[in-house]
C-alpha cells in the first residue's frame, strides 16, 4: 500500500519517462519472444517436411524394389526381398530403416547386427490400433532421447502392387536442432546489440519527451504559484502548444483576467471602505473640539458684562480655550493631510548619521541615548523625512513610559550591513500586546487615548518610498525596538550636484 502511494506522488515527468521505457522493454521482449517461437516453429515444420519427404522418396524406392523382384510379394518373404537392399535403401536416403510384420513383429532393420538390440524388437499395442484405425494407415510418434533430444518414428503399411498391406515400415528420424539453436544464439546476440543501442536511444528520446511534454504544465504551474491578488499577473504565451495545453493556458489567461478585475475592484472598495473609516474618524476628531467650543461661546454669552471690571481677564481665558480647539482641529486637519498625500521626495546626499543626532536635539528628556558605529553613512532622500522618521519613533517610544515608569531607557543606534543603513529605536517601556502587533502599522489605529493613529502609517510609507524597510519586535514588560533599514550609496561614487548637500 505504501509502495503504491509512493508511485501515486511521482511527477507526470517521471511517470512519462519510465512509461516509455517500460513500453519499450516490454515491446523487446515481445519480440524476442516471437522471433523464438517463429525459429522453433519453423525448425518444427522443417523436421515434419523432412520425414514427410523421406517417407514418400523411401516408399516409392520399396515400390520399385517390390515391383521388380522375383520373390511372391508375402510378408513372410518381406526379409528376403529386403535382405541386402535395406542397406542400399538406408545409405541411400541417409536414414534407419526397420521393417515389421502386420502385428509388429520387427522382421528386417539397416542397422548393423551388432547394434539390432538397440531397436525395438516389436511396435506397441496403441501404435498398432492407431494405425489400423486411421484412414492414412500412417503414425508419428514423437519421443526423446536419453541425452534429450528429440526424434520421431513414422510408421506406415508397406502394400503390394494390388494395395494390400505386407508389413509396416518404420523410419526413425533425429531431429537434429543444431543448425536453428546455433541461428537463434546468433540471432539473440544481434539483436542485443541492436537493443542495446535502442534502449539507450529510446531512453534519451524519453527524457526529451517528457520534458517537452511537462514544460508547459510546469511553465503554467510556475505562474500559478506566482498569483497574488496585489500584484499585475502576467499572461502565458504559448501559441505553437498542444491543443490540450492551448486549452488549460487560456483557462489560466481567462483567470488572469478575472483576477485582476475582481483585484481592481476589491481595491477600490478597499479605498472607498478605507476614505470612509477616515472621513468617520476626522469627523469624530473635530466634533469633539466643537463641542466645549460651543459651550465656551454659549457661557461666555450667557455671563458678558461689559461693566465687569474682570471683563479683561475672562475675555483672554475663553480666548485662550477656543484657541486650543482650533489648534487641536488643526492638527487633526495636518495629520489626514499628511497622510493622504505622499511626501514629496527632495533627494539630497545626506550622512544620516548627522541627520539623526540633529533630530534627536528637540528632545530634552536625558535618558534618550544615542550611539553609532561609524562616523558616516552615506545615502540619498530628504533630510526631512529622515527626521520626520526619527522623531515620530522616539515620541513614541518617549509615550510608551507612564509617568511612574522607573529608569527609562531610550536607545538610538545606527550602524551599517549589506550595503543598508540600520536606524534602531530601542525602548524599555511597556511593549506591544499581542493583540495589537498585525495592527500596527493601520492607519487611524492607535492606543493612546489622543490622536489619530496615523503617525506609524506615514512613516511606513515614507520607509517604502525610498525602497527601504521597518519592522520592530516587542515583548510586554520589557520594551520594543524598530527598526529602520535604507540603501545606501559610496560617498565617493556620489554626485554632489547642485541642490544635494553632505551634512
Amino acid at each position: 500500500m505504501k509502495k503504491r502511494f509512493k508511485i501515486r506522488r511521482w511527477s507526470l515527468r517521471v511517470r512519462i519517462f519510465l512509461s516509455m521505457i517500460f513500453v519499450t522493454l516490454v515491446a523487446s521482449m515481445l519480440i524476442a519472444a516471437v522471433s523464438i517461437y517463429q525459429f522453433k516453429k519453423e525448425a518444427k515444420d522443417y523436421h515434419q517436411e523432412r520425414v514427410d519427404r523421406k517417407e514418400k522418396a523411401i516408399k516409392e524406392h520399396i515400390n520399385y524394389i517390390l515391383a521388380t523382384t522375383t520373390y511372391p510379394l508375402s510378408t513372410e518373404n518381406l526379409p528376403l526381398i529386403f535382405r541386402e537392399r535395406i542397406h542400399e535403401l538406408a545409405n541411400i536416403h541417409g536414414m534407419e530403416i526397420n521393417i515389421y510384420d502386420l502385428n509388429g513383429e520387427l522382421l528386417k532393420s539397416s542397422k548393423a547386427a551388432f547394434s539390432i538390440d538397440t531397436v525395438s524388437q516389436k511396435i506397441d499395442e496403441p501404435i498398432l490400433r492407431v494405425i489400423r484405425s486411421t484412414a492414412e494407415k500412417r503414425y508419428v510418434d514423437l519421443l526423446k532421447t536419453e541425452n534429450g533430444k528429440r526424434y520421431r518414428s513414422s510408421y506406415s503399411y508397406i502394400k503390394d502392387t494390388k494395395f494390400k498391406p505386407l508389413g509396416i515400415l518404420n523410419l526413425p528420424y533425429i531431429e537434429d536442432d543444431g543448425y536453428y539453436e546455433k541461428e537463434i544464439n546468433n540471432f539473440m546476440m544481434r539483436f542485443f546489440q541492436v537493443y542495446s543501442f535502442m534502449l539507450l536511444i529510446s531512453i534519451i528520446i524519453a527524457y526529451f519527451l517528457s520534458s517537452y511534454i511537462t514544460k508547459s504544465l510546469k511553465s503554467i504551474s510556475d505562474r500559478i504559484t506566482e498569483i497574488r491578488l496585489s500584484s499585475v499577473n502576467e499572461k502565458i504565451d504559448q501559441r505553437d502548444s498542444p491543443q490540450e495545453i492551448s486549452q488549460l493556458v487560456k483557462a489560466y489567461n481567462g483567470l488572469v483576467d478575472d483576477l485582476d478585475e475582481s483585484a481592481a475592484k476589491l481595491a477600490q472598495s478597499e479605498r472607498e471602505q478605507a476614505w470612509r473609516e477616515m472621513a468617520k474618524q476626522v469627523a469624530h476628531e473635530i466634533k469633539n473640539p466643537l463641542t466645549p467650543m460651543r459651550l465656551t461661546v454659549q457661557s461666555f454669552q450667557r455671563r458678558f458684562n461689559p461693566d465687569d471690571p474682570d471683563i479683561n481677564k475672562k475675555l483672554d481665558e475663553y480666548s485662550t480655550s477656543l484657541i486650543q480647539q482650533i489648534d487641536t482641529m488643526s492638527s487633526v486637519a495636518s495629520a489626514f493631510s499628511s497622510f493622504a498625500s505622499m511626501p514629496a521626495q527632495q533627494n539630497e546626499t545626506i550622512n544620516m548619521v548627522k541627520v539623526v543626532q540633529l533630530a534627536l536635539e528637540i528632545f530634552n528628556e536625558n535618558y534618550i541615548v544615542f550611539s553609532s558605529e561609524e562616523k558616516e553613512i552615506i545615502t540619498r532622500m530628504d533630510r526631512t523625512q529622515l527626521i520626520r522618521i526619527i522623531t515620530n519613533l522616539v515620541k513614541n517610544a518617549t509615550q510608551a513610559m507612564s509617568k511612574d515608569f522607573a529608569n527609562p531607557l531610550i536607545e538610538v543606534s545606527m550602524y551599517s550591513k549589506d550595503n543598508h543603513a540600520v536606524i534602531a529605536v530601542r525602548d524599555n517601556g511597556k511593549g506591544i500586546s499581542i493583540e495589537n502587533k498585525s495592527r500596527i502599522f493601520e492607519p487611524k489605529f492607535t492606543t493612546k487615548t489622543s490622536g489619530m493613529g496615523l503617525g506609524l502609517g506615514i512613516i511606513k510609507n515614507i520607509v517604502e518610498n525610498y525602497n527601504g524597510t521597518i519592522t520592530f519586535t516587542s515583548e510586554i514588560g520589557k520594551g520594543t525596538t524598530f527598526i529602520v533599514e535604507f540603501p545606501i550609496i559610496d560617498a565617493d561614487s556620489s554626485d554632489n550636484k547642485e541642490g544635494q548637500t553632505i551634512m
